[in-house]
């Protein structure tokens, strides 16, 4: 069994929401020696999250971050507000989608269907560049040797 774990930062993104599979497929190339396996993907922050969504129309990605700012609008009487008013929505939007991704591996490959990338979803206006943590885990063509 092998585990692979890298911590990396991508470039600052603006608020919506952003493919990265190839940000994390460029930090593992020893994904590649994998024949069957796990990546974890997690988030190390609290006002943007992870998603697994359509990758081929990048219109779905607008319209998905439209109708998380009417699910939590920047408008509504929160309390928490020392951070601005974008801060609070993004809390909640993180809550929704989550911190982590777990995404089978085969072949060396990601097993996403056709359609499916990993995305960011960026809830700030200021952006920011975001860490994730990556770990793969499980059996290289070496293991059966």
């Amino acid at each position: 069994m092998v585990w692979y774990q890298r911590q990396i930062q991508l470039p600052s993104f603006p608020k919506g929401c952003h493919p990265i599979n190839k940000h994390i497929l460029d930090a593992l190339p020893e994904m590649s020696q994998v024949k069957a396996g796990l990546l974890h993907v997690f988030i190390m922050h609290t006002s943007a999250a992870l998603t697994i969504n359509e990758n081929a129309d990048p219109d779905v990605l607008v319209d998905l971050d439209r109708v998380l700012d009417t699910l939590a609008p920047e408008d509504f009487p929160y309390r928490h507000q020392e951070e601005g008013t974008d801060d609070m929505p993004s809390h909640l939007k993180v809550s929704l989608f989550g911190s982590s991704l777990l995404i089978p591996i085969h072949a060396g490959r990601l097993c996403l269907g056709t359609w499916q990338g990993i995305c960011l979803c960026e809830f700030r206006r200021h952006s920011h560049r975001r860490r994730l943590m990556l770990t793969v885990f499980g059996q290289s063509a070496e293991d059966e040797n």
